[in-house]
């Protein structure tokens, strides 16, 4: 952040600490758009707090990192730079494997299935935010993934050499596995890295697809339905125990309804999403078979590797969810 940034923001802070009586704001960073349904839904969540609230606790969001980038808001939210904020959960899975549960591939890939997944994981990720001083308000998922790319792609192998946009730890080992070229590309960036052609391929969602206008640089959008992403709300724990106990109450308020009506406004999206793509000449189309098993490989092989890493806790997430 600038010099200015961290003034503001500082300030903001400051106030929050000084005591629950004064109004205050809060400033929140966040990495989409403003036509993004995540960022919709975050507005609706901050005009919730505000009249839950008659105004003492005010959220000004700050959309498609225009405050703090994307890789930094979690890091800047914990050392209470910003007392809440936004991110993709799998951006952080470097650090702890948990964060990327949910963007191992072919382990959930409806919302039933990601939905489950989150309620068989929530109590780990809830401890794992505690032990950073973050304390988790609601998780929303992305539509699931498919692959963008210039022509057809028909099998795993047609992704060797492919210059292939990653963004987390998850995406970076299907590029290895499948022998794709791993580019790392912030959203934002994404239509300049295409037009230039230092990106081939990507996997994302139908939204990313529409928001970044990639009719402009890609043909196919293949709907593998690899996993269903998610982006989660956090808060400050400190500044959000400074807070009196009403205003606590109506932020968990607030964030209860956020990730219900977040869930909803995801499949809206995608099924909206998928025929705008299709309106503006890009195929859509659905993987064959080979493509399918090709995936279905890597993804035993990734959630294998999930495991071990995260040992017994990862086994009983996993059981958990399974046994569902």
């Amino acid at each position: 952040m600038n010099l200015i940034a961290k003034s503001l923001v500082g300030a903001s802070f400051a106030a929050i600490l000084a005591g629950p009586a004064l109004a205050q704001t809060w400033d929140m960073p966040t990495p989409y758009p403003d036509a993004n349904f995540h960022t919709v839904n975050i507005r609706q969540f901050a005009e919730d707090v505000s009249a839950a609230t008659n105004g003492a606790l005010t959220i000004t969001v700050h959309s498609n990192g225009s405050l703090i980038r994307h890789p930094e808001i979690r890091r800047t939210v914990r050392a209470g730079t910003v007392p809440i904020g936004e991110v993709l959960i799998s951006l952080a899975a470097n650090e702890n494997p948990l964060y990327g549960l949910d963007s191992v591939p072919f382990l959930a890939t409806s919302y039933e299935d990601a939905f489950a997944l989150y309620q068989a994981q929530k109590p780990a990720l809830e401890e794992a935010l505690a032990g950073e001083g973050l304390t988790l308000l609601f998780s929303v998922p992305w539509p699931p993934q498919g692959i963008y790319a210039k022509n057809e792609i028909t099998r795993i192998e047609d992704l060797q050499g492919l210059r292939f946009r990653t963004y987390n730890p998850g995406t970076g080992r299907i590029a290895e596995i499948s022998g794709a070229t791993p580019v790392q590309v912030e959203v934002a960036d994404l239509p300049t890295a295409f037009a230039t052609g230092r990106v081939e391929a990507t996997i994302t969602s139908t939204s990313t697809g529409v928001n970044s206008t990639f009719w402009d640089f890609v043909d196919y959008y293949h709907d593998t339905q690899a996993w269903l992403p998610r982006n989660m709300v956090f808060v400050n724990t400190a500044a959000f125990e400074a807070l009196d106990e009403a205003t606590r109450a109506a932020i968990r308020e607030a964030a209860a309804a956020a990730e219900e009506r977040g869930w909803q406004l995801s499949q809206e999206d995608n099924a909206k999403s998928r025929a705008i793509l299709e309106e503006n000449g890009i195929n859509v189309i659905e993987p064959s078979e080979e493509l399918r098993a090709g995936f279905a490989a890597i993804g035993e092989q990734i959630a294998g590797e999930w495991a071990e890493q995260m040992g017994p806790t990862g086994t009983e997430i996993l059981e958990r969810f399974r046994a569902r």
